[in-house]
């Protein structure tokens, strides 16, 4: 028999005064249900880690980095089931049960479907296709909250700490160990980052940077250009 679900939340910040507040609130009810939001802050200078603290657990300070913070919150955490989520990303209402549901199962890790919060119709389409991707080859990106079971990610030495693309790897030698656990209900991710370069070029962008990471270019020279594309959009 599974051991019940004993959930830990690892969101990993920087300068996210503006929403972080916003964000924690949503999770009340997964604390008060008994589990844990850890969020990590890599040395925000505005606040962000102050405003965090009375709404979360504990905040974890690490280095710059995605896969650095989120490696740190794993650390710290006591769930035996740890999610990755965005600081601009909710859960649906239902995730409580459906990662219920999850812990009874044999899978090692698993992910939600996606939406973008604009209300174009083309982010509707965006997101449909993002679905899609994942359905059919097992890869998630870190917008569709990630979950794994806390053995499997430590046995996995956790994320392999790259300035891009690390939950792409991850999710690789995830699916060596198990099929992810598809959860049909959508997180929401903020749409800000399309509506501000645009949806066409930000697919685009992210489409070139994916396909050269499969070819096998270095994870440091993509973020180099993802940087200089999106700082000079």
């Amino acid at each position: 028999m599974s051991d019940p679900l004993s959930l830990s939340v690892i969101i990993p910040v920087w300068r996210e005064a503006a929403a972080i507040t916003e964000t924690l609130t949503a999770l009340g009810s997964v604390r008060r249900a008994g589990h844990e939001v850890i969020v990590v802050d890599a040395g925000s200078d505005d606040g962000t880690a102050s405003l965090a603290r009375p709404l979360c657990d504990r905040v974890v300070q690490s280095g710059k980095g995605r896969a650095v913070q989120m490696n740190a919150g794993a650390d710290a955490a006591r769930g035996n089931v740890l999610l990755f989520l965005h600081a601009d990303t909710r859960l649906p209402d239902d995730a409580m049960t459906r990662l219920e549901a999850f812990a009874e199962t044999g899978n090692a890790w698993g992910r939600f479907d996606v939406r973008l919060s604009g209300q174009r119709p083309l982010f509707r389409i965006i997101a449909w296709f993002m679905n899609q991707r994942s359905r059919l080859t097992g890869i998630c990106t870190g917008d569709q909250a990630m979950f794994v079971r806390r053995d499997v990610f430590k046995a996995l030495y956790g994320f392999r700490e790259q300035p891009l693309m690390e939950d792409i790897e991850l999710a690789r030698r995830l699916c060596l160990v198990s099929r992810p656990f598809c959860v049909e209900s959508s997180v929401v991710t903020d749409s800000r980052r399309w509506e501000k370069h645009g949806p066409w070029r930000t697919i685009f962008l992210m489409w070139r940077l994916r396909w050269r990471y499969w070819r096998g270019e270095s994870p440091e020279s993509l973020a180099r250009e993802y940087l200089s594309d999106v700082r000079t959009g």
